[in-house]
């Protein structure tokens, strides 16, 4: 089931931590990621020779691998006026083909060897904004609603730049990786349907049960 043919990665990121200026205090960080040549494997906690700086915000099997489209990088290049290397938004895999934000959660790719699922977005935060220098962006990146794709590994194996991207299954409940930013925000509509949603991750069921102790003044 390839609803993306021609779907590819065209470059595939790792980075280790660094000090990183954040929010004007020191810090560390691993959003600093770059292109790797020849195939990288693909273990259950992500990319071999990758880090993750902050793992209470990112990684863990749920957020194994960061996917990132470079269509929606050239976007970003237009708004900004700068150029964006692959890798640039802390990816590992810069892809081609398919549309990143506008997948299901749920859905499962086959990228190189490797089988992955979609499970969650990028939520900006100070890190992200710290590494771009740009001003207001946790709410410019959250407004745009291209947010890419946080991927938990299913089957471990290898990937490399120029490898094809296939789509394996898309679950009933559609509800996409853009649209999931609107209920982590609060949206209790979105997050109903979410919840229905088979291979979604644990994370949400958790976020779903803070939201519920704030008051909904919509009721």
């Amino acid at each position: 089931m390839d609803i993306a043919p021609g779907a590819r990665v065209i470059s595939v990121n790792r980075g280790q931590a660094a000090d990183l200026l954040i929010g004007g205090r020191p810090g560390k960080s691993a959003i600093d990621k770059r292109p790797v040549a020849g195939p990288v494997a693909v273990g259950k906690l992500g990319l071999d020779g990758d880090e993750c700086a902050d793992t209470e915000s990112h990684g863990g099997f749920e957020q194994a691998v960061y996917a990132y489209a470079r269509e929606d990088l050239d976007w970003w290049t237009e708004q900004l006026g700068h150029e964006l290397p692959d890798g640039t938004f802390g990816e590992n895999l810069t892809t081609a083909g398919i549309d990143v934000s506008g997948a299901l959660i749920g859905e499962t790719w086959q990228v190189g060897s490797a089988v992955v699922q979609v499970t969650f977005p990028r939520i900006p935060c100070e890190t992200f904004k710290s590494w771009l220098g740009e001003p207001r962006w946790v709410k410019r990146f959250a407004a745009a609603g291209r947010p890419g794709a946080y991927l938990r590994v299913i089957s471990e194996g290898s990937v490399q730049a120029g490898a094809d991207l296939t789509v394996l299954s898309r679950p009933d409940q559609a509800v996409t990786v853009a649209e999931s930013m609107l209920a982590y925000y609060g949206d209790r509509q979105v997050m109903r349907r979410l919840l229905a949603v088979e291979g979604r991750g644990t994370t949400w069921d958790e976020i779903a049960r803070r939201q519920e102790t704030v008051p909904d003044e919509t009721r």
